[in-house]
């Protein structure tokens, strides 16, 4: 099994370059997950308030629900905190638990990601692989993500059958998720949620449990996912044979930034060229590529739904 082409910083750094990139805060990490949970927390104050931002309020808290998914990968590279347990401890039950997945099985699949980016082996290949496709099949897919039918085969059907010991590996981009769901995983998602609905009946609104978390993980948070995969790799030339093309890195508006890409999610092909550099820090590491002059060797979009046009074969959209 070939392993994916890597790229080494000091073929394109010197040493005092790189210094910056290879250090990890101590706080800044914790810092992130406290800011999902508090934009979390001030969209369902929101929605409880003022119902009418009920829409808008589902919106903002399925994207956070990706930023612990995205947060708890920040914690799978060790990234959260330089502590291990700490950063565990944040990236396992504050990330990853309430949105129904675990930890200890999502790092070892992500990193075999990483070492075989877009190689028969990569465990993501189903993401990439069947684009692009039809406006009608992403309209399908965008539909069954906002009706709810991709979160019952991740949240419902995938746990049974793991239950019963029979996961397949013949996966399907509806099942694929940041949140990798196992039978272990089952119980302490149950049990979180289960004190999210306390929480919410105590403070006398236990309808906002349902309307501002169940509602948000049903619809905003698989389709902010699907079109967060399909951005990352799909439709990238030469991704197979060059670290340079291993995934896309997107410009994304705030607006891109506020309702489908979080926490910097939008460089991934920064990320995949060196995966242990923080998330905050892919920003002033795309302007260091610039400065070196490699943009455009990368596979860089102008946004979201310039990806989306070429993931369904169109010019423009």
């Amino acid at each position: 099994m070939p392993a994916a082409p890597r790229a080494r910083p000091s073929d394109l750094f010197t040493p005092e370059d790189w210094a910056p990139f290879q250090s990890r805060s101590r706080w800044l990490g914790p810092l992130l997950v406290l800011h999902c949970w508090a934009v979390i927390a001030a969209a369902v104050a929101l929605g409880v308030l003022w119902p009418v931002l009920i829409p808008l309020s589902v919106a903002v808290i399925g994207t956070r629900q990706l930023g612990l998914a995205i947060l708890m990968h920040e914690a799978a590279h060790g990234s959260l905190s330089p502590d291990r347990r700490l950063n565990d401890f944040l990236g396992h039950w504050f990330c990853a638990v309430p949105v129904g997945a675990t930890l200890n099985a999502y790092r070892p699949y992500h990193l075999a990601h990483h070492k075989y980016a877009q190689q028969p082996e990569d465990p993501d290949l189903v993401l990439s692989a069947p684009f692009p496709v039809s406006r009608a099949s992403l309209r399908r897919k965008i539909v069954r993500d906002l009706s709810g039918q991709t979160f019952f085969k991740q949240r419902v059907l995938l746990p049974l059958t793991a239950l019963r010991g029979r996961v397949s590996g013949a996966a399907t981009d509806d099942h694929a998720n940041e949140a990798i769901v196992t039978g272990r995983s089952v119980a302490p998602f149950l049990l979180v949620n289960a004190a999210l609905l306390t929480a919410a009946i105590a403070a006398g609104v236990w309808w906002a449990f349902f309307a501002l978390w169940l509602l948000p993980m049903a619809t905003w948070f698989p389709m902010a996912t699907r079109l967060r995969n399909i951005a990352e790799h799909a439709c990238v030339e030469g991704s197979t044979t060059d670290p340079f093309r291993a995934a896309r890195t997107t410009r994304a508006a705030w607006w891109e930034r506020a309702f489908v890409a979080p926490y910097w999610v939008n460089f991934h092909a920064e990320h995949h060229l060196f995966m242990w550099v923080n998330s905050y820090k892919l920003p002033a590491l795309h302007e260091k590529l610039r400065e070196k002059g490699m943009l455009d060797r990368m596979e860089v979009a102008p946004g979201y739904l310039s990806v989306l046009s070429k993931a369904t074969g169109r010019n423009s959209v």
